[in-house]
């Protein structure tokens, strides 16, 4: 919760007036449960836990941790998160009405919802007449009770209870008056909060503030909360409407994940309310928003999933400035092309090289290493017209940033060689009929005077060399043991033509994803023989990573030419 330090400043404590002036909205987290029905997306009950604890430190309101009643997992999620002492978060089970086949009271999922002994407790229920007919297969009168008994069973055994009110906008589109009597029902039987879903995702942000603002008026005492799918690609913006119709409760995702097109994404949601309504909402405890980065790549990584990069304002290309124009403006002043402050979210700004960039990008990286680099030097020019050939020959500097880095500091006079490389070989061979692939690798390196000879194995070539260049170079630079290989990126560039070749032969280009324990970066290779691309790509990132971490990388004073 929000506290003032004891030797509080005039300014924290207005800081502190306003904060306590905005409008609470709920964050209720459904990662752990809707997110994991997304494609591609299983997670361990170790994987829950550490998503559920880094939720918690985030500052989110309610972390749905899953259905006690569909699995063995969900239902030992909420045995073991008790032991994690979580500061902030309450934690939701979730679950459905009861069966109409039978009662409330006797209803096994509820009982496996009270038995789980969660913080709070969240069912849905039908909405949609279509779906009592159709699904339910029962009378509209039962499912009113069945709403309204399953949630007074379940009162009395926790602490906050929610309805989720599921194809809200279409049962109300399709008979208004009954999907108000299923809230009505939830209300009497005892739910807190009701939350109106939009779980086929088809309605619009305009349709959603209109029925919110009519369902306020016919029930004034409710506190409402939304739910949105992402299938019309407006979940994040039906949310919002929900919000200034009133709603005070927003379920999502981090990341948006979820069912077919995903759920409404909460890196989203978060800073939208909070920094776009001039200090009308506040989400998340105070000085906690500027998590939300890493908390996306944090999830990204343990549903192992690559994160989307040109995701709004956690993305790595959030911003990111390509244009020559664009990079000129906001070097000077970053609101030109920035609508927030990048560590608002804990972001950050970025610079990419390519043709289009020019100068800018250039004087930009001198900036970044407090390099008195004039825009005149005869070595930007230098450096431009090599980009510029290298691009023509396939190369991407927009996306291998580390690549770019290495060049610019050789371009102007870095001359310091890590390792002289020698020679290399890597082959793919088949031992047995039923056996997988087996690849070895050798590599011979010079550091100073001493030559080292090694071999390795591997899941492919690639990674293969990987392992032999490293095991060859870890004696002498025992901090390349931390870093690990991320991903593999190949594209067949059939437009562009090679040297050494009679024009037949396909360039490839291939980016390698690197990181070690405090970074990420990625490289760049260019050429028709997909293992010569991979080993440029691999030696710029080996030499990257040892010139990040070398203290002595110090370029010569120039001036003007």
């Amino acid at each position: 919760m929000t506290r003032l330090n004891s030797k509080k400043t005039v300014s924290d404590a207005n800081d502190a007036a306003l904060f306590s002036r905005m409008k609470k909205i709920q964050i209720y987290d459904t990662t752990l449960r809707d997110g994991t029905q997304g494609e591609g997306i299983t997670l361990s009950l170790a994987d829950m836990l550490r998503i559920a604890t880094r939720l918690d430190k985030l500052g989110v309101d309610f972390i749905e941790g899953g259905w006690p009643a569909s699995n063995e997992t969900d239902k030992a999620f909420f045995r073991e998160i008790r032991n994690h002492g979580l500061s902030h978060a309450r934690i939701s089970a979730f679950g459905s009405t009861c069966s109409p086949h039978g009662t409330a009271e006797s209803d096994p999922q509820l009982q496996a919802l009270i038995d789980s002994k969660p913080d709070a407790i969240c069912i849905f229920g039908k909405t949609w007449d279509l779906h009592v007919h159709e699904a339910l297969r029962t009378t509209e009168e039962h499912n009113l009770s069945m709403i309204r008994d399953s949630l007074a069973v379940l009162r009395p055994h926790v602490e906050v209870l929610h309805f989720d009110a599921e194809h809200f906008f279409d049962g109300f589109k399709s008979n208004p008056e009954y999907a108000l009597d299923c809230l009505r029902a939830a209300h009497e039987g005892g739910a807190e909060v009701l939350v109106l879903c939009d779980t086929n995702g088809g309605t619009l942000p305009s349709e959603i503030r209109n029925i919110i603002q009519r369902v306020r008026t016919a029930i004034p005492e409710a506190t409402l909360g939304i739910h949105t799918h992402n299938d019309s690609d407006t979940a994040v913006a039906g949310a919002i409407e929900a919000v200034l119709a009133g709603a005070q409760l927003v379920q999502g995702t981090i990341n948006g994940y979820g069912e077919r097109c995903g759920n409404a994404n909460l890196c989203s949601i978060i800073p939208n309310l909070e920094l776009k309504h001039n200090g009308a909402y506040t989400c998340l405890p105070e000085g906690h928003m500027n998590q939300l980065a890493e908390v996306s790549r944090f999830v990204s990584d343990i549903c192992n999933l690559h994160p989307f990069d040109r995701q709004p304002y956690v993305g790595t290309s959030a911003f990111a400035h390509k244009g020559g124009v664009h990079i000129s403006a906001v070097r000077r002043n970053p609101r030109t092309y920035e609508h927030i402050e990048p560590r608002a979210v804990g972001n950050a700004q970025r610079i990419l090289l390519s043709r289009l960039s020019g100068r800018s990008s250039i004087l930009h990286m001198a900036e970044k290493y407090n390099y008195p680099l004039d825009k005149n030097d005869k070595a930007v020019k230098t450096l431009l017209d090599e980009i510029k050939a290298r691009e023509d020959k396939g190369y991407e500097y927009a996306s291998a940033e580390a690549s770019f880095e290495l060049l610019f500091f050789r371009a102007l006079g870095w001359t310091k060689e890590y390792f002289e490389r020698i020679t290399f070989s890597v082959s793919d061979s088949v031992r047995g009929r039923d056996s997988s692939p087996y690849a070895e690798a050798t590599v011979m390196i010079r550091v100073g005077d001493r030559i080292e000879h090694t071999a390795a194995t591997g899941k492919g070539q690639v990674n293969a060399l990987d392992v032999a260049l490293r095991k060859a170079l870890t004696p002498c630079y025992p901090s390349l043991a931390e870093m690990r290989l991320e991903d593999y990126k190949v594209r067949v560039l059939p437009g562009i033509k090679d040297d050494d070749t009679d024009g037949t032969a396909s360039v490839v280009r291939v980016l390698i994803e690197s990181a070690d324990n405090t970074e990420r970066w990625t490289t760049v290779g260019v050429h028709y023989d997909l293992v010569l691309a991979s080993w440029q790509a691999l030696i710029d990132s080996v030499v990257y990573k040892l010139f990040k971490d070398d203290p002595d990388k110090v370029l010569p004073l120039r001036t003007a030419e």
